[in-house]
């Protein structure tokens, strides 16, 4: 992400001025005469059935015309299209044709929203067509027991090319004229399958082309987010997630006022509410936050969805499709005011984390040990969170496992490498940490008998990251969010 990073802050120093000039003054005028675009992102569970759909409509209809829409593949979706691949690779061949026709028929269930007869039978015939495209992809695939990366990107973009036709036409036949757009034709990326990193200024070119003219039509634009194309036009995903990358990256392209992201809960919570019963929601985070919440494990928010939209100072909200009135969470430049002594915004955590041990008495402190140590991770393309060193030690975090085997087999070769896996992280984060000095001896009071693994503080000081056993994160994350956003809360 280096790269991503490098561009960030050229286009960030190039952008704020100017659209700090613009908000200074009257609101911006687009191509139509009108006001500025709002890009509304739209995750699975807020396009999983007509209902949710009708209440996309009415969402979209307030600032439409000047709105471009992204969508994910409806709920669920996603897991059942890997389900397939995987089922080919076995050669389960009518395992994953069952499936295909489950997914057919409950995208024509879906689609039934479409009231205009004419876009209804549009909009079915191309779902016949990409679930019969797949399942002669998945037939071919169970003969040559294959299912290479780029198969599997092919199959699992069909969640957001189907879900973003259907959009498309339900918004149309509502009052609210929209026109689909191939996302492989506006998201370019390198042939990453399963991640695929975008090249920012072919991505954002393609978009402003593809989009700009539909808005100045009056039109919707409608993108299937988690979907492109490599440059030579083979399907491509943005990895898990992705579906918010999208949304930033189209928003950015069209230096939108305002990124939103729609899901099923009130907006950022102070901690994950599957461990904690009083997760609050956090009204207003700056960007940094916001980055340091999603890279450690915050699921609301993807963590790559923020760097083109910091990139362009264009604000992000999180809201709830399920209640709209709701004010959500607002991300944005510059650090957020915070209560006296208050020091915590939120806590983010995930678990699934393994601690991999690299020992070499030797070498440790020689020139050049840390540059081969993290070159191997840079080779099998696997991001480390967290990093601790000694004298005669390093030892660093992973979340993804799929190349573990390799990765300390090429360590081994001059290190001895141990692990420990079922861990787990939890990550204090607040622009006000750095003005409280006492703030790590606090969180680390605040886990007095929680065995801890790893203790790191970031440069910045902007976060403290802990690494203990997956068995007492939910321990040491209520006792952390009852000492710092519980009890804050209650004497601010």
């Amino acid at each position: 992400m280096s790269g991503l990073h490098a561009q960030v802050r050229r286009a960030r120093t190039q952008h704020r001025a100017r659209r700090r000039r613009r908000r200074d003054s009257q609101r911006r005028i687009d191509v139509r005469g009108g006001a500025a675009v709002i890009v509304l992102k739209f995750g699975g569970t807020s396009v999983k059935d007509q209902a949710a759909i009708a209440r996309l409509i009415e969402i979209v209809r307030t600032p439409a015309p000047n709105a471009a829409v992204v969508v994910s593949a409806l709920a669920g979706v996603t897991d059942r299209l890997l389900g397939i691949a995987a089922a080919a690779a076995a050669g389960e061949g009518g395992e994953a044709l069952a499936s295909i026709e489950g997914l057919r028929q409950r995208h024509h269930a879906v689609a039934g929203i479409v009231a205009d007869a004419e876009l209804h039978r549009d909009v079915s015939e191309s779902i016949d067509r990409e679930f019969a495209a797949l399942a002669e992809t998945v037939t071919a695939l169970v003969t040559l027991r294959e299912t290479a990366p780029r198969w599997v990107d092919a199959i699992a973009a069909t969640g957001e090319l189907v879900s973003s036709r259907i959009v498309a036409a339900a918004l149309t036949s509502h009052g609210v004229p929209a026109e689909w757009v191939d996302a492989r034709r506006v998201v370019v990326t390198n042939d990453e399958f399963g991640s695929a990193a975008p090249d920012m200024d072919a991505t954002f070119a393609a978009i402003a082309s593809a989009c700009r003219p539909v808005l100045a039509a009056g039109r919707v634009p409608v993108v299937g987010g988690f979907v492109g194309a490599s440059a030579r036009g083979i399907t491509t995903t943005l990895g898990r997630g992705g579906s918010d990358f999208s949304g930033a990256l189209v928003g950015a392209a069209l230096d939108a006022d305002e990124i939103q992201i729609w899901t099923d809960v009130d907006g950022m919570l102070t901690a994950d509410p599957r461990l904690i019963d009083d997760p609050r929601v956090v009204p207003h985070l700056s960007f940094a936050e916001a980055s340091e919440l999603a890279h450690f494990g915050a699921k609301v928010l993807h963590p790559a969805t923020i760097q083109p939209a910091m990139a362009r100072d264009i604000p992000v909200r999180i809201l709830n499709s399920q209640r709209p009135s709701e004010p959500g969470t607002l991300i944005t430049s510059g650090e957020v005011a915070m209560p006296p002594g208050h020091g915590v915004t939120a806590i983010a955590s995930k678990s699934g984390i393994t601690v991999l041990n690299i020992t070499s008495t030797r070498m440790v402190m020689a020139h050049g040990f840390l540059r081969r140590l993290f070159e191997v991770f840079e080779r099998h393309k696997t991001a480390v969170d967290v990093v601790t060193t000694s004298e005669a030690s390093v030892s660093v975090t992973v979340d993804d496992r799929r190349r573990l085997p390799a990765i300390v087999a090429d360590l081994s070769a001059f290190a001895e490498v141990s692990s420990d896996g079922d861990m787990a992280i939890v990550c204090a984060v607040g622009d006000a940490l750095p003005s409280n000095a006492a703030a790590a001896g606090e969180i680390l009071s605040a886990l007095h008998g929680v065995p801890l693994r790893m203790v790191s503080q970031a440069a910045s000081r902007r976060n403290v990251t802990i690494v203990l056993r997956a068995a007492d994160l939910r321990t040491a994350l209520s006792r952390l969010h009852e000492r710092f956003v519980t009890t804050e809360s209650a004497v601010s």
